[in-house]
Parts: structure tokens; C-alpha cells; sequence
């Protein structure tokens, strides 16, 4: 487990390497009540990730070799941009079915990139076997302590701007899940507090999955959302968290996050990938249906993307 008090100290560290996101209350079509979002897709290298990033890179000992990381996409972009933000070398290993824009970040921000196996598990077993020839510091995208140290930022803030708005306590926060580095940080802050409900894509369901089975389990890797919320299984490190705080699980299918991300782009010019979508759909469809007077914030968690999904989104 991780506590608030280890979450604070991490922000004071990482504070001037990123950005504190902001937060809108709206209505999305017909939804009602307002949301609050946290534009999450707004921080440094559009995505989340680049808050564990910073994390790992500031908390632990670089070795000379530089650091090494296997992402679906949005994982190495935010190490590849803290590691040239900090002068570290880096390499990052991506499978085949990484966007090309994430893929071309990284490219663009200096890493070392290679493209390797169909899935992000091929291109983690290629980035530790790296780890192990060379000598370079892993960064994993989710199960890794500081990793989710970073992530839990996130819920640091937004604790704080919601009490600044006038929407009431917040009651419930909606997370995407992919390896579950994001919502364990976010669940470990809010330590039961507030309610935190994940969302997984159907073809995606590492988390429903394990808390079926007792523990992290295989699960499929499918669907629209699969170069960013795709992994084999969710975190041995983030289960336990999970479990503890961490209500429930909802199930979103493909053509419910692309409604959802047209919803984003149509009604409020919030440009989200589709992972990043995954807890609009959960409200549009009724996956997730708040109670009356309930405040409800959703983490719009990344933008990597090509310009050319925002014109399929019109």
C-alpha cells in the first residue's frame, strides 16, 4: 500500500516537471447531472503517464545505461519526454499495434525505439531482457511503486478542485483501467473516502478478470482502446490496492467509447483518445448510473492521437 502523506512528497518533487491539470463541470448530450472532468489529457505529453514518469526518474538512481520501458504507447511517449526533459538515456520497446502517432512521439522526443511483437506483453519480455544486457533502470507503466506514486498525484489535485467547485462533497470518481497503475494511485489517495469505480472495454477486462479470479489474471486484449489499456493482466502491486478500495468494475464496448469520444469533441471540444473515454461511456450508456445530487468526476486520462480521429469524431 501507499499512503496520502508518501503521495504529497512525491508532488513536491515532481511539481515543476508537470502540469496541474484542470477541472470542468458540464453536461455531455443528455446526461444529467453535470460531471466533473479532469482534463488529464491537457498535462505534459498528453497522457497521465508522464506523472509516474517523472516519478521513477526523480525518486530512483539512474544508472549510466539510462532507463528502458515497454509501453503500448502513452507509457514510453511519457517516459520518453521526462528522460528528455532530464537528459537520461532512453529506450522504448512498443508492439505492433501502437498508434503511429504515440509511436512518432517518441520518435520525435529522442528515445531509442523498437518496435517489437504483436502485444505489449512481447514488448515487455524485449524491454526486460534489455534491462538485463545492458544495465538500464526499468520504468514500468504501472507495477512499480513510484509509478503509482505518480499516478496518485492526479487525485491530489482533484481532490482539491472539486471542493472549490459548487457540486458539493465529491462522491464518486470514475477511472479507465488498463494495467491499474492509474486508479490504484488514485484509489490508494482517496483510501475509501470517495467512491472509485473503474472502467475497462469489454475486450480489455484485466481488472474484472482478477477480481474474479482472486488475483491478477490473463485476460484478453482487444478493441479500440487496446494500444493503452491492453495489458496481458493488471499489477500484481496495484490488485491489493484495488481490492481495498477500489467498489466496482464497469464493462464499456467499443462502439459505446467511440460514442463517447464524439460526445468529448462534439459538445465540449475535449479531444480524448479512446481509452481516455472509457468513463464517458460508462455515464452515456447507463454502465454507471449516479444516484440523485451525486458529484461524479470522470478522468479524461490522454490525447495521443492523430488529428484524423478528431475528424471521424465530428
Amino acid at each position: 500500500m501507499i499512503s496520502r502523506d508518501e503521495i504529497r512528497a512525491t508532488y513536491d518533487v515532481i511539481r515543476p516537471y508537470i502540469r496541474r491539470t484542470p477541472v470542468v463541470r458540464l453536461s455531455l448530450n443528455d446526461l444529467d447531472p453535470d460531471v466533473t472532468l479532469k482534463l488529464e489529457q491537457l498535462q505534459c505529453a498528453g497522457v497521465f503517464k508522464t506523472r509516474g514518469a517523472f516519478t521513477n526518474l526523480l525518486l530512483r538512481d539512474v544508472p549510466p545505461a539510462g532507463v528502458v520501458a515497454a509501453s503500448g504507447g502513452n507509457h514510453g511517449v511519457a517516459v520518453a519526454y521526462a528522460a528528455h526533459r532530464l537528459g537520461v538515456p532512453a529506450r522504448i520497446f512498443v508492439p505492433t499495434i501502437s498508434a503511429p502517432a504515440k509511436v512518432e512521439r517518441i520518435r520525435q522526443l529522442g528515445a531509442d525505439l523498437v518496435v517489437t511483437g504483436d502485444r505489449y506483453a512481447d514488448a515487455l519480455a524485449a524491454a526486460q531482457e534489455w534491462e538485463r544486457s545492458s544495465g538500464a533502470m526499468s520504468v514500468h507503466a504501472f507495477d512499480q511503486r513510484e509509478t503509482l506514486l505518480g499516478q496518485g498525484t492526479l487525485a491530489l489535485e482533484l481532490a482539491g478542485q472539486a471542493a472549490d467547485l459548487d457540486a458539493g462533497d465529491l462522491d464518486t470518481v470514475l477511472v479507465p483501467v488498463g494495467g491499474g497503475g492509474l486508479i490504484g494511485g488514485i484509489a490508494a489517495w482517496f483510501g475509501g473516502d470517495t467512491r472509485v469505480i473503474g472502467v475497462e472495454p469489454d475486450g480489455a477486462p484485466t481488472l474484472t478478470r482478477a477480481r474474479a479470479a482472486g488475483g491478477p489474471a490473463d485476460a484478453p486484449a482487444e478493441g479500440v482502446a487496446a494500444d493503452a489499456l491492453a495489458p496481458r493482466r493488471v499489477g500484481e502491486l496495484v490488485f491489493p490496492i484495488t481490492q481495498a478500495y477500489v467498489e466496482d468494475v464497469v464493462l464499456v464496448d467499443d462502439a459505446s467509447i467511440l460514442a463517447a469520444q464524439r460526445a468529448l469533441w462534439q459538445s465540449a471540444r475535449i479531444a480524448a483518445e479512446p481509452a481516455a473515454s472509457v468513463g464517458i461511456a460508462a455515464l452515456l450508456t447507463g454502465g454507471y448510473k449516479p444516484a440523485p445530487g451525486e458529484h461524479v468526476a470522470v478522468v479524461i486520462s490522454g490525447a495521443n492521437m492523430a488529428p484524423a480521429q478528431l475528424e471521424d469524431a465530428r
